[in-house]
């Protein structure tokens, strides 16, 4: 397996467009996603997280009939309640990588993202930060120890 492409974040943006990669990966195939994801990113406003902060309900029943997009209305909903969480975290340490950085921890940076984010599990959380250019344990170490090492 190909380790996927780090990015350097220039703007929330960047930064919720990765997390919501990570969350429309859980239990679906990765290649579902990418091949959706030119079209998501086009629904999402370009995952502009002050944007998406302020989706209504009239923009949830649109996204839930919009084919670009993989229409599950728990993974949707919990995109928009991240722009939310990632604008005030954003607001409250003076910067998204602030926040990502106030961690002593590998281990306390992913609790911390667990308890604040939805549908992000172990693996979208270290695919997250590994993406972002935050530092995480080694794969095959970490892998190990979270039981995804193929046998």
């Amino acid at each position: 397996m190909q380790a996927p492409k780090q990015i350097k974040p220039k703007q929330l943006a960047d930064y919720l467009e990765v997390m919501s990669k990570a969350a429309f990966q859980a239990g679906i195939s990765w290649q579902v996603v990418e091949a959706k994801w030119p079209g998501t990113k086009e629904a999402f406003d370009n995952f502009d997280p002050e944007v998406i902060a302020k989706y209504s309900g009239t923009k949830m029943a649109n996204l839930l009939e919009d084919k670009r997009v993989i229409r599950n209305h728990l993974k949707l909903e919990a995109i928009v309640f991240n722009a939310r969480r990632m604008v005030e975290l954003d607001t409250k340490f003076g910067g998204f990588r602030k926040y990502l950085r106030s961690f002593g921890s590998y281990d306390e940076a992913a609790k911390d993202l667990r308890k604040n984010f939805k549908f992000l599990g172990e693996m979208g959380i270290y695919y997250f930060l590994y993406v972002v250019g935050e530092k995480v344990p080694d794969w095959e170490d970490w892998a190990a120890e979270h039981h995804m090492m193929e046998k």
